[in-house]
């Protein structure tokens, strides 16, 4: 690639270097190494403002009396319906979770489809279906929308953009910037479901075994932990790039050192064995329905009851600890004792998962 650089009008100097041709970006989603520098190097340094510079998942902010969460995700997976799940299910859900992860109580959502023309009606009303019933299960409202169509071979489907808001009580408090160090990591559930259902949809892999994603509505668990008075610092869904990437984007932005135990963390049997046979690493494969608390250790076994008692799949677990020790970043202790280093991937596992 070229080092050539562009400057804008302001004066800013992009720190990557840009290729020669329109198309400078590879086809994977975020979650990766590259999506991750283009983020910190480029999207972030010309976007700066106080809000987005916290690196969370939306944005909360005062408005009149009130304190707000702002989020906005796309949503361009791949086959459209998968076991457990489809896409509007995915766009729904997604939205509603960047919100909770924030601490807010999720209200009213937006909708943005663009679709591929030539979409066949069927699929069309059985996703604007699927947006319906989640919306209603998470309590949540489409209050605004939009709606393009390209041309055909254009657009794949069907993509969809969501933008949520939600309201945040005035006493809590849940961004990267809390973590401190003696905190506990706790997992909400078991790992890589919905990462092995899209490989098997589309692939046809024929594995023998049901195993469906595992996108689900967040909220109601957050606030079970704020209700039983969890001293929460901060909360990571698990999506593009798993658990993996959630943990080192925490290490990175906080300067702490992060250490995880392989043998807590919690991996269905079947996906296990999916995941030997495809040549994937479930800390790696992303989830919709799971998350990452990093709580007080004195509040550490509470969020494991709360989290087991108010889910039907278990695997909620305390997982590690954070740490001064060592430089900024994560180290995992493998189920056969010996610690790792864990990086973000230089790219994706399992591109167009959500």
């Amino acid at each position: 690639m070229s080092s050539r650089k562009t400057i804008d009008p302001s004066g800013f100097s992009c720190p990557l270097p840009l290729s020669d041709h329109p198309l400078v970006l590879m086809a994977h989603g975020g979650g990766g190494r590259l999506m991750n520098q283009l983020i910190e190097k480029m999207l972030g340094p010309a976007l700066s403002s106080p809000l987005l510079d916290q690196r969370h998942d939306g944005a909360v902010f005062e408005a009149g009396n009130a304190r707000l969460a702002l989020t906005t995700d796309s949503y361009v997976v791949r086959p459209l319906f998968f076991p457990g799940g489809d896409i509007g299910k995915l766009a729904v859900n997604g939205t509603v979770n960047d919100l909770a992860m924030c601490g807010a109580r999720p209200l009213y959502l937006s909708l943005g489809l663009i679709l591929e023309e030539g979409l066949p009606m069927d699929t069309l009303w059985r996703v604007v279906q699927s947006i319906r019933d989640t919306a209603a299960a998470a309590g949540v409202q489409i209050v605004t929308g939009d709606t393009k169509v390209v041309d055909r071979g254009k657009g794949d489907g069907i993509y969809i953009n969501t933008s949520g808001v939600g309201v945040v009580a005035n006493s809590v408090s849940v961004l990267p910037a809390n973590v401190r160090p003696g905190d506990a990591l706790v997992l909400s559930g078991d790992l890589g479901r919905h990462g092995v259902a899209i490989m098997n949809a589309r692939e046809e892999l024929g594995l023998e075994s049901d195993i469906e994603t595992d996108s689900q509505p967040l909220a109601g668990l957050v606030r079970q932990l704020l209700d039983a008075e969890v001293e929460i610092r901060c909360l990571r869904d698990l999506t593009r790039g798993g658990l993996a990437s959630a943990l080192v984007e925490i290490a990175e932005s906080t300067g702490l050192h992060l250490e995880i135990d392989e043998s807590r963390i919690a991996v269905r049997e079947d996906v296990r064995g999916a995941c030997e046979i495809l040549g994937l690493d479930p800390i790696y494969i992303a989830n919709e329905g799971r998350f990452v608390a990093f709580v007080s250790a004195a509040s550490a076994r509470t969020a494991v009851d709360v989290l087991t008692a108010g889910q039907q799949e278990g695997g909620a677990a305390v997982i590690g600890t954070v740490s001064e020790a060592g430089p900024p970043g994560v180290t995992l202790k493998s189920r056969i004792g010996v610690d790792r280093i864990v990086d973000m991937l230089s790219g994706e596992q399992l591109p167009r998962i959500c």
